[in-house]
């Protein structure tokens, strides 16, 4: 089999990439998320960490040798250049593993997962950009209720992202998550049954 086709799944924040992304997976479909890779590329042992550790100093391991990622979140949180040297060191690696994950799939279709993927040109690596969209009021009313935050702070996260309409004129298909389960399921099998005839053109 050659190589698969890469569904690049993205999605403001709450607004339901895990849902979509478990039941493109509950189809048989190998879903490889960068948030899972990302910290895998930080393991102990792992080049990436050493790098970090050589960044940032000790003060970002705990006592087990794994990375504090709460005191990492405090040192590159208002300071520009340390986030930009930290994502020099994660991003090509995170990169990386899961372009070798999409060339080993034994599959017509692969989802890859990347919740920036139009902000950091990840688009550039996939075949279709699918947009899981909801109303902004429904991902703060979400996020507040996941993370337990402020109706204020909700919306600072939200807004720190790409708007829907930048992520939308990117977009090849949209899951529009704003109704019952049975309605996102139905958007899924959908999409499936297309991407499927896509691979068989």
């Amino acid at each position: 089999m050659g190589k698969p086709l890469v569904i690049g799944l993205t999605g403001g924040i709450a607004s339901g990439k895990s849902s979509v992304a478990e039941g493109f997976s509950q189809l048989g479909v190998p879903v490889i998320d960068t948030d899972a890779i990302a910290r895998e590329v930080v393991a102990p042992g792992m080049p990436a960490l050493n790098a970090i550790k050589a960044r940032f100093g000790n003060s970002v391991l705990d006592a087990t040798g794994q990375l504090n990622r709460r005191a990492l979140r405090n040192l590159i949180f208002e300071d520009a250049q340390a986030r930009a040297d930290l994502e020099a060191i994660t991003h090509p690696a995170i990169r990386d593993l899961a372009l070798n994950r999409i060339a080993a799939a034994d599959a017509k279709y692969v989802v890859l997962v990347v919740p920036l993927l139009i902000e950091k040109g990840w688009d550039r690596l996939v075949d279709r950009v699918l947009v899981i969209d909801a109303p902004e009021s429904t991902q703060k009313a979400r996020l507040m209720q996941r993370d337990g935050i402020s109706a204020e702070k909700a919306q600072a996260i939200i807004n720190s992202q790409a708007d829907r309409s930048s992520r939308l004129t990117k977009a090849d298909d949209v899951i529009h998550n704003d109704a019952a389960l049975e309605s996102l399921d139905n958007e899924i099998l959908a999409l499936h049954n297309k991407y499927l005839s896509l691979t068989t053109t």
